[in-house]
């Protein structure tokens, strides 16, 4: 009988996809599983608009989720500093794929989130997220190469692959084509994984 698995859907600057990174860690060892994890790359203003034209009602619903993200981190001894401005972390996410590929994730995986959410690396800056890639082990040499070609398909495929399975936020978990939004939304897999 084959593994199960789990894809999960993240981002290095959604605070939320930062909760839910170890919690997923331990999926894959309380039930044995295979957690296939996948960038998917927030459109911020989008969903809570450009800085500069936000309502009342956004900044309002904005403050209030940072101050809920904070709520749980605490519990966890997890910094969590605001972010500075609004990124565009595709860089960081195909640096993901790289690790993957380098066999470096987990080591890349961590020190993104933890550094990102303590202001110590810009996920836009191919030189800081080169840096990070060879902090975790990796051979740097063909990351721009892959950033700008092979690295660029793959993260525009997966998307896609994600708006299939009906994702349209961080973190997210698909199990046999069931769609789970919200690292509150864990114990609720974890019943479905159990089932």
């Amino acid at each position: 009988m084959s593994r199960r698995t789990v894809i999960h859907y993240t981002d290095y600057k959604s605070p939320f996809a930062y909760l839910a990174v170890e919690p997923t860690y331990e999926l894959e060892e309380e039930f044995d599983l295979e957690v296939i994890w996948r960038p998917y790359t927030l459109d911020i203003a989008s969903f809570a608009g450009s800085v500069e034209e936000r309502s009342e009602e956004q900044w309002r619903k904005i403050k209030y989720s940072y101050m809920d993200m904070r709520r749980f981190a605490n519990k966890r001894n997890l910094t969590v500093k605001g972010p500075r401005r609004i990124y565009n972390a595709t860089t960081a996410s195909i640096g993901m794929l790289y690790a993957q590929d380098q066999g470096v994730f987990r080591l890349y995986n961590d020190s993104v989130f933890k550094r990102f959410w303590t202001h110590d690396i810009d996920l836009d800056e191919v030189d800081e997220i080169e840096g990070a890639l060879k902090d975790a082990g990796a051979d740097v040499s063909g990351f721009e190469a892959f950033l700008a070609g092979d690295g660029k398909t793959r993260h525009a495929a997966i998307k896609e692959e994600a708006h299939k399975h009906g994702v349209f936020g961080v973190p997210s978990y698909v199990f046999e084509d069931e769609l789970f939004w919200g690292c509150d939304r864990i114990d609720l897999l974890k019943e479905r994984l159990s089932a």
